[in-house]
Formats: structure tokens, C-alpha cells, sequence
């Protein structure tokens, strides 16, 4: 009767701590997009005129992209939490640590785009963006590997099969952040070009799933 009790009691609180962690999720992002908002160039009231506005945005084009790559990285990253957490009915301990850990990470690589508009752009800091770009979808891939482990967290109506389908869709992820790294030390423009490649990673991450079950 008291294991009964206690299981009860623990799974109550795994439930209510889900709630606590999509909270914390939520104030993170939002501390993230004020970050890249900082990061915006300040323009003087004469560069805000019509005959100095281009000037001004074609002097900071890439700071400009720059804080546009962070933006598309927070959303990406919100969603994808978003339907993560979606599909879970609790948490526990473990998969907590590791979804903290994604957030310890995703403020990482902003801070490696603040260095890089620091800096300037250069093969140290587009290396830095990759590798905690990598990090921060290595950390929700296990994460999410956690969870779906014996269906451990899903929600009941949860298939496996869509659960392995998000699972191929964000270990892509990673896969294609680690292959920018080396891409890095070649060209900008292959470093860049080499991001699009993530379509083409799940693919083959799908494909190569569904040729171990064979």
C-alpha cells in the first residue's frame, strides 16, 4: 500500500514538475530574444534619416544577419521544445537536468554570436558557432531519446513511430551543425551553404533507421 502511495505521490510530481520546466523554458527564450534584440546596432538620429539609412544598415549588414541567424535559431529551438514538451505527460530528474542543459547550451551560442559581432567574423568564431550549435541539439536529442526510451515520458496516445520520426528530425540536427565545423576552415560561403544540407541529414538519418529494422 505505502509503494502504491508513493508511486502515486511521484507521479503527481513528475507531472506538476513537466509544468515548472515548460515555465523555465519559456523565461529562457524569452531572456534570449531580449539578448539578440541588445545586439542591434544603435543608430544616431542623423543615420535614421532617408539619405543615411542605407548607409547605415550596408555598414552593419552583418551584424544584421547575424542577430537574423540568432533569431531563426531561437525559433527553431522554441518549437521544437515546444512540441517536445508537448508530447510528454511528466518528467523526471534525469530528462530535467538534460533539457536545462539544452537551455545552458542555446545561451552559450548566442553568447558565440555576441563574439562574433564582437570580433568579427573569422574562422574561430564560426567554428565556436557550429560546436555550440552542435551541442545544444546533441543535449535535446538525448534528451528526447530519454524520454521515449519504453515509452518512459510520452503521453499514452504517443506512437512510436511518430516519436521516432521527431527523434530522426532533431539528431539531424547536431549531425549537420558538426558538419559546418570543418566546413569553417575551408570558406565562409561553404560553411554557410553548408547549413542547408539538413534536409538531405534527415533524410539519411530516416533511411538509416529504417534500414536497421530490416
Amino acid at each position: 500500500m505505502r509503494d502504491k502511495a508513493a508511486d502515486k505521490a511521484r507521479q503527481k510530481r513528475e507531472v506538476l514538475q513537466i509544468r515548472r520546466l515548460e515555465r523555465l523554458v519559456d523565461v529562457v527564450f524569452a531572456i534570449v530574444i531580449w539578448r539578440i534584440f541588445t545586439l542591434l546596432p544603435n543608430p544616431t538620429a542623423e543615420q535614421l534619416s532617408w539619405e543615411h539609412i542605407g548607409g547605415f544598415v550596408g555598414a552593419h549588414i552583418g551584424v544584421f544577419l547575424m542577430v537574423f541567424v540568432g533569431i531563426v535559431v531561437t525559433i527553431v529551438y522554441w518549437i521544437q521544445n515546444n512540441v517536445l514538451l508537448g508530447n510528454l505527460q511528466s518528467t523526471d530528474s534525469r530528462h530535467t537536468i538534460l533539457t536545462i542543459l539544452q537551455l545552458f547550451f542555446l545561451l552559450v551560442f548566442m553568447t558565440s554570436l555576441r563574439d562574433g559581432i564582437a570580433l568579427g567574423p573569422s574562422t574561430g568564431t564560426r567554428v565556436l558557432e557550429s560546436a555550440t550549435a552542435a551541442l545544444v541539439g546533441i543535449s535535446g536529442s538525448w534528451g528526447w531519446a530519454y524520454a521515449i526510451k519504453n515509452h518512459r515520458l510520452l503521453l499514452p496516445e504517443v506512437t512510436d513511430q511518430y516519436a521516432y520520426q521527431l527523434r530522426d528530425r532533431i539528431l539531424a540536427e547536431p549531425i549537420t551543425a558538426i558538419i559546418t565545423i570543418p566546413m569553417a576552415f575551408i570558406g565562409p560561403i561553404l560553411w554557410e551553404v553548408t547549413w542547408f544540407s539538413y534536409p538531405l541529414v534527415v533524410w539519411l538519418v530516416k533511411r538509416r533507421r529504417l534500414a536497421e529494422k530490416v
